[in-house]
This record gives structure tokens, C-alpha cells and sequence, in this order.
């Protein structure tokens, strides 16, 4: 193989994987994955696909080498294939963040009616959750949840947060997280606390940030209660 042939071929290969990211529900499927696995129609109820949709998505992802597998009866269940496809992902947000006006504005737009009253970052979270003054309170999917989440938060789902305002002590801050910096569930989910009286804010980035940032996690596999 000549000099040429090679490179062509090396950037070739690099292509294929900036290709996988190519594609807005594939990049949201990795940010899905980055909660932990999943199985196909999961996937399609939290990216707002099709089955068949979501399926072509993750073959694309797995042939790049960005996904892998594995069967559990009759359901696949699939996940990032190494904490690098994160890392790269990351990268790609952070480069977006900083070179595109556009994003700047959306970001602006959505969040600055919740975020009027700064978001919380993880140093600060960290400290009032130790010192008891705040509540926390994870409103992602309760698989999620108990894949992993912030040590001591109460988890009450987006959908369910309405119901469970009574096991939210009302004297006490609130901060709710969820997947990351541009997930709407703790947006959606201030909005709602503040409606109802509480003094509520949210985390700036969310779990996978916290996760790998090395700070105190907890894993559980208890039924939920609600």
C-alpha cells in the first residue's frame, strides 16, 4: 500500500465515525446510552422514534464502534462501548458550544426563564447536600435512577412529581437534575416546584457529569414504591 492509499484510507475510517454522530437522534441516542443501557424500545419512547427507526440508528452506532450489544431473552439491550464514546461526544458539545452563536441562543432561550436564579453547579450541590440544606431530587425515568444516581437523592420521575409533592419538605431549597446540561426533565421540573412554592433550582450539568467527576454515587436495584 502506497503513502496516499493509506491516508485515504486512515481518514476513511475516521469518517465513519463522524459520520455515526451525523445524525441529531443518533447523538441524542448516545446521550440516552450515557445513563446506561437500554433496549430498543426504550430507546424509541425516550428519543420520540419509531422502533424500526430507532433500530436502524443503532446499527449504524454499532457498526462504527460507538455501541455494543447484548441479548437477554428476546430483547437487546445496547449500550456505549466504551467510556470514550462519551468523552468524544462531549467533545463534539463542548466545540458546538463554543463555535456556534446559534446554540448559545437556544440555550439562552429555553433556560433562562428557570435559570433567572443561577443553576447550581456540582462543588456547590455537593457541599449544601452535605450540610442538609437542600433536597435533591432526581426526576429522570426510575431505571435510571437506580442504574445510578447522585448519593441521597429521592427520586421522583418527571411524570410522577406532581402526585409526590408531599414527600418534598417545603421549608427546604430543592435542586432536581437529570441527564445533563441540555436535558429539559429539571427545567421542566423547577418550573413546576416554583409554580407550587418551593424555592427550587437545577443542577447546571446532571448525572453523568456528577458520575465521572468522582463524586459520591449510589447504585440500587429496590423496587420502586410509587
Amino acid at each position: 500500500m502506497k503513502g496516499r492509499e493509506f491516508k485515504d484510507a486512515v481518514f476513511e475510517q475516521f469518517a465513519r465515525v463522524a459520520a455515526a454522530f451525523a445524525s441529531p437522534k443518533r447523538i441524542e441516542i448516545i446521550d440516552v446510552l450515557a445513563q446506561g443501557e437500554r433496549n430498543v424500545e426504550t430507546l424509541a419512547a425516550e428519543t420520540g422514534l419509531s422502533v424500526a427507526n430507532t433500530s436502524r440508528h443503532l446499527q449504524v452506532l454499532k457498526a462504527s464502534g460507538l455501541v455494543a450489544s447484548r441479548k437477554e431473552g428476546l430483547q437487546v439491550f445496547y449500550r456505549l462501548a466504551d467510556p470514550k464514546v462519551l468523552a468524544g461526544y462531549r467533545v463534539l458539545r463542548l466545540l458546538a458550544e463554543e463555535r456556534l452563536a446559534e446554540l448559545d441562543r437556544l440555550v439562552r432561550d429555553y433556560f433562562g426563564g428557570v435559570d433567572g436564579m443561577e443553576p447550581v453547579g456540582r462543588a456547590e450541590l455537593l457541599e449544601r447536600a452535605r450540610s442538609g440544606e437542600v433536597v435533591v431530587v432526581d426526576v429522570r425515568p426510575r431505571e435510571e435512577f437506580e442504574a445510578g444516581h447522585i448519593t441521597g437523592a429521592l427520586s421522583i420521575p418527571l411524570s410522577m412529581l406532581e402526585k409526590r409533592l408531599s414527600e418534598i419538605p417545603t421549608e427546604r431549597e430543592v435542586v432536581a437534575y437529570c441527564r445533563g446540561p441540555y436535558c429539559v426533565l429539571a427545567a421542566e421540573a423547577v418550573r413546576l416546584l416554583r409554580r407550587r412554592g418551593y424555592r427550587a433550582f437545577r443542577l447546571q450539568e446532571g448525572y453523568p457529569e456528577w458520575r465521572d467527576g468522582g463524586l459520591p454515587v449510589e447504585v440500587t436495584t429496590t423496587p420502586a414504591s410509587h
